[in-house]
């Protein structure tokens, strides 16, 4: 064998052993143990969504637009009155369309413009729950004749969710615990810990009730805001 050859022979030698003897000596993989917790918080609301609005006819276009800022001049003026500030009123849907003229049924009649319908909408925020009813009962006196489905919600929701998160990792651990226990094994350091997200859901309300009596009795019930959480231990 030439002194090349035996040098090549020599090198592949090494670095196989050295690939065994690296394989022998990995470590196997840690065992772990991953649980997920769920937290829960219930809270009444503190303030509640509603959307209002004017929709009027006329014969000109002209004509229904002036009749619509009137009625909507009134709408704005009463939310005002009521203490609702600027910053919680904002124009959700303006339209400006033309009426046909409707042909009895099995007659034919040419398509002809008979008239003009101007739809103007709110949505109106009242941080105070207590004031929702007779906002309504205001908006539709003032001439408001579409109201749309009210929500109810809260302000500000972090000191729940962190209440919700806080309970998500004590269920997890309080899990984990029990399933080390049920397989016989004892829970290590925590390798990780991961967030799945929270939840909340405002509550809509359907329009009827916004329809019914003077200032209608107004029932907010609870929100749930939620949290979830993965931990991760390694076990022995």
């Amino acid at each position: 064998m030439s002194t090349l050859h035996r040098l090549v022979f020599c090198m592949l030698f090494c670095v196989s052993a050295g690939t065994i003897g690296s394989a022998s000596a990995a470590e196997p993989p840690p065992r772990t143990l991953s649980v997920s917790g769920e937290g829960e918080i219930r809270a009444a609301p503190d303030q509640s969504s509603l959307s209002a609005g004017v929709t009027t006819g006329a014969a000109t276009a002209a004509q229904a637009l002036a009749a619509n800022s009137r009625a909507m001049n009134a709408v704005f003026a009463t939310l005002k009155k009521l203490g609702i500030p600027d910053k919680d009123i904002q124009t959700s849907n303006f339209s400006l369309s033309p009426q046909y003229q409707v042909c009895k049924p099995g007659a034919t009649c040419p398509q002809r413009i008979v008239g003009y319908q101007v739809s103007n909408n709110v949505n109106v925020t009242v941080e105070n729950l207590d004031k929702t009813g007779p906002v309504l009962d205001a908006l539709v006196s003032s001439g408001s004749n579409q109201i749309g489905d009210i929500g109810f919600s809260i302000h500000d929701t972090s000191a729940l969710l962190k209440q919700a998160r806080e309970a998500a990792v004590k269920d997890a651990i309080d899990r984990g615990q029990t399933y080390a226990r049920a397989a016989g094994v004892t829970l290590g350091p925590i390798l990780l810990i991961q967030e799945g997200g929270g939840d909340y859901q405002p509550r809509p309300m359907n329009k009827v009730m916004a329809m019914m009596a003077s200032a209608p009795p107004i029932a907010g019930g609870e929100q749930s805001i939620s949290a979830n959480v993965t931990i991760t231990w390694a076990i022995q």
